[in-house]
């Protein structure tokens, strides 16, 4: 495998996409992805049940110091800062960024500073621009950029931001994205999108 670790963010319209997004990972394939979904402070962990349907890989919200394993799915946990570090996720409960907590870009930026060219950053639907800046950091640190066709999203802003930002993003609609990061994990990137660190 190319890549370690895969994370991305969504939220208006997160729950169909991450939908796709999981049913389309086939069982053998082992990298983990961590998942930032926008959601109110109080909400409950049906978001992981709900994905949990849709695929066969262990889907959950991590805790503190929990270790980060091969094939499981994780999901931040409302009103909580999820960062990656090597191996393992902490928890904070410092401001919210962008009114947001879970902060995409807060995510983004802790684990492109953990797995560097073995991540792949991906951003989906979304009303607002968390993740934009998350998505640059992770291109900074050499990792692999996905963004979601803003033309296939429910909500194009946050796509969009992140295409400002990284204009050279692999752009795909929706239902193209699980082959793809599959295919770039498990072969490389195309040397056209390569960055150098």
């Amino acid at each position: 495998m190319f890549f370690d670790l895969i994370v991305a963010g969504a939220s208006w319209g997160g729950l169909d996409a991450l939908t796709v997004l999981v049913r389309g990972l086939p069982p053998d394939f082992q990298v983990p992805v961590v998942i930032v979904q926008h959601r109110g402070p109080d909400a409950q962990s049906f978001l992981s049940d709900l994905l949990q349907q849709w695929t066969g890989r262990k889907v959950l919200e991590p805790e503190d110091k929990e270790p980060i394993e091969p094939g499981h799915i994780y999901i931040a946990p409302a009103n909580y800062h999820l960062l990656v570090e090597p191996g393992h996720f902490s928890l904070t409960t410092e401001a919210p960024v962008r009114y947001s907590r879970p902060s995409i870009d807060v995510m983004f930026g802790s684990a492109a500073h953990a797995y560097g060219r073995r991540l792949i950053g991906m951003v989906l639907t979304g009303a607002n621009e968390d993740g934009s800046r998350g998505l640059q950091c992770v291109e900074e640190y050499g990792g692999y950029c996905v963004v979601q066709d803003p033309a296939t999203a429910e909500v194009a802003t946050m796509p969009e931001a992140a295409l400002r930002r990284v204009p050279r993003a692999a752009k795909l609609s929706l239902a193209d994205i699980p082959a793809h990061i599959v295919d770039v994990s498990r072969n490389g990137p195309p040397e056209s999108v390569r960055v150098s660190a």
